[in-house]
């Protein structure tokens, strides 16, 4: 891989010690990305293996949910990040681990990667609500971090398991969905504030404006989902401007399965 190439990848594991069994992390050394974002852990910090925590290449930082067996995000990277940050300051949702940014910095550029993890509403009325609160908070920290890109000059890329198709490209059975968490319309207009508005890039789709079989990330576990792909576009990399526009290749893998997530990779023209 070319040192000017950046490979960032994101993948919701289902479970740390699942995916690990099923051979991630031996992926990940022959796979080689720079920063590998991680969500769904399950796993807290006394579960944490030598192993979990630090690969031949990759250094780990986690984000632990309090409650045992459920959500926690991490961030694994080539190089030391010059800063990181734990939670974004959420009374009810760092609980619940759901949010790491590492700082990478330089002379020449200011970066910022997140692994973040938001909610899903699918299991019952009572998440769909915890949901929408997370979107309420969530929404003024991307406004804070727009901020800080606007007036620092620092790019961010927020790799993760967003929760939410976007568009009806971004789901096979898109009319059938439409009530269901995932594809609620105040979910799709949340995203598209944040795109729209806001200013960030959804960065797989400038660079595949049409696709959709091939696009997807998640694929349920009933039925033949993932045989009949399926399936839903729910993990993205969402960036800022200037970095969005080094993204030069963005793919999704499909070769093994690690999880009910398969792996969103983003290659930008920059070095950390």
């Amino acid at each position: 891989m070319s040192q000017n190439i950046l490979r960032v990848t994101s993948l919701n594991l289902n479970g740390i010690r699942s995916a690990a069994k099923k051979g991630v992390f031996e992926w990940l050394i022959r796979h080689d990305p720079d920063v590998l974002c991680v969500q769904e852990l399950k796993a807290q910090q006394a579960d944490m293996t030598a192993a979990f925590l630090k690969t031949a290449l990759h250094n780990g930082v986690f984000h632990y949910a309090e409650k045992k067996g459920y959500s926690g995000v991490g961030l694994y990277a080539k190089p030391e990040p010059t800063t990181l940050q734990i939670g974004f300051g959420s009374t009810e949702f760092d609980a619940e681990g759901r949010y790491v940014r590492a700082d990478f910095d330089s002379p020449k550029q200011k970066l910022s990667i997140i692994s973040l993890y938001l909610p899903s509403g699918s299991s019952s009325e009572e998440r769909q609500q915890a949901k929408f609160r997370f979107l309420d908070e969530f929404l003024p920290h991307m406004q804070t971090l727009w901020q800080e890109h606007k007036d620092h000059g620092r790019e961010f890329i927020l790799c993760g398991d967003w929760n939410i198709a976007h568009k009806e490209i971004d789901l096979k059975n898109w009319r059938s969905n439409q009530k269901n968490s995932g594809f609620l319309p105040e979910e799709r207009a949340w995203i598209t504030h944040v795109f729209d508005e806001l200013g960030w890039v959804d960065v797989y789709r400038t660079l595949h404006p049409e696709t959709t079989g091939e696009a997807y990330t998640w694929w349920s576990n009933r039925g033949q989902a993932y045989a009949n792909n399926v399936g839903w576009r729910i993990d993205y990399q969402i960036a800022t401007p200037g970095i969005a526009a080094k993204a030069k290749s963005a793919s999704v893998y499909k070769d093994s399965r690690f999880s009910d997530h398969a792996p969103l990779t983003v290659e930008y023209d920059c070095k950390l």
